[in-house]
């Protein structure tokens, strides 16, 4: 099994704007060709244009409807992608510590080399943010496109995620967790940021910020009502997640 780090120097990971997410995907594709081509092998796809079409993707995005007490239904687009947790128990299950977290800047990789394809770091993972390849059968995840964020040769702009870089909303931010007076720690603390599925104690890096417009409307009607409208938000998300099964 393998170990996590102490402590790590950075907290590197996503903000992600819930708000203004218009779930078009873009960020879906530009993840799917940059890791075709980036760290670890090609993201393979298998019968891609056969009956039973399979293919891995480091990122998704789940459509709900909203339906608040007291104000209009909308519609929340929810990405989704590997969320580089503190505790990670993908890493702690692996049997051949193929799984591991950087302690320089926490982001969880994955050494395709070691990797035996036995599937334990998905099924430790309860946000399903791992995917077996189907070509070259070793996991596969998110990266955070480290092979990228660190790359000197391409210009500075570019060296962030790129489903950062291409989100034409601009609801993606990636920073350091770890300084309080970064961007995305800034957006988190003003927002009323989230976690994901708190309850499962893994401590994820990355933050969600709730929708305005139901923040809003319980702000109205209550005291203290942003930080209760983000409250009611998570409830809604928990039953909207239990039902992806």
């Amino acid at each position: 099994m393998t170990s996590l780090p102490a402590r790590t120097d950075k907290k590197l990971g996503l903000a992600i704007d819930l708000d203004i997410c218009v779930g078009c995907h873009a960020c879906v594709v530009s993840c799917k060709e940059w890791n075709t081509g980036g760290y670890g092998s090609a993201l393979g796809d298998a019968d891609p244009y056969g009956d039973t079409p399979e293919g891995a993707w480091l990122n998704r995005i789940h459509t709900f409807e909203v339906t608040p007490p007291d104000a209009p239904a909308q519609i929340v687009h929810f990405p989704k992608s590997c969320l580089h947790c503190e505790d990670a128990p993908c890493v702690t299950v692996c049997p051949t510590g193929a799984s591991y977290k950087r302690g320089e800047d926490g982001i969880v990789l994955v050494d395709e080399s070691m990797c035996i394809g036995c599937g334990l770091c998905a099924w430790a993972c309860p946000y399903g943010a791992r995917e077996m390849d189907p070509v070259a059968k070793v996991m596969k995840k998110c990266t955070l496109c480290v092979d990228r964020i660190y790359n000197d040769n391409i210009p500075e702009v570019d060296r962030v995620p790129s489903c950062v870089r291409t989100c034409p909303a601009n609801a993606r931010h990636f920073g350091d967790f770890a300084d309080p007076d970064s961007a995305v720690s800034r957006m988190t603390a003003e927002r009323g940021g989230f976690e994901l599925m708190p309850e499962m104690a893994t401590k994820p890096v990355n933050r969600y910020l709730p929708p305005r417009p139901k923040a809003r409307a319980v702000q109205e009607a209550q005291p203290n009502g942003g930080a209760q409208a983000a409250d009611g938000f998570l409830g809604w998300l928990d039953r909207a997640l239990e039902r992806l099964g």
